[in-house]
């Protein structure tokens, strides 16, 4: 087997991937292409594993069952996320996501300093 289609296929995976992941601005669209990305090593595991049987058998698709075991947990994860940020920001813009805690805006303090003194 020639394994450079699966290579350059799995680079052009990969590339897309990346540009998806740097150019997109919606939550659900930088989810998928990470799962592209990690399809594109996928398809590199198990074209090592077919092409070189020298080291370990099986052990590019051992590999490749780990990743997608990982990826479905970083998708539940990653949607559960995106499903809470919808609820309080009714967007799931990237570039909406505040990086800091941002005041309360009831009255401009920060919710830590309302939420003590508050019980007193």
């Amino acid at each position: 087997m020639r394994p450079v289609i699966p290579y350059v296929t799995a680079a052009l995976l990969f590339g897309l991937g990346v540009y998806g992941v740097l150019r997109r601005r919606n939550a659900v669209l930088v989810l998928m292409s990470v799962e592209l990305m990690l399809n594109a090593v996928n398809l590199i595991l198990v074209t090592a594993d077919t092409t070189a049987r020298a080291v370990l058998p099986h052990s590019g698709q051992v590999f490749a069952l780990f990743v997608i075991v990982l990826a479905a947990a970083e998708i539940g994860v990653g949607l559960a996320i995106v499903l809470q940020l919808y609820r309080l920001r009714a967007t799931v813009a990237v570039d909406d996501v505040p990086l800091t805690e941002s005041p309360d805006p009831v009255d401009g303090r920060e919710p830590a300093v309302a939420d003590s003194e508050a019980g007193r």
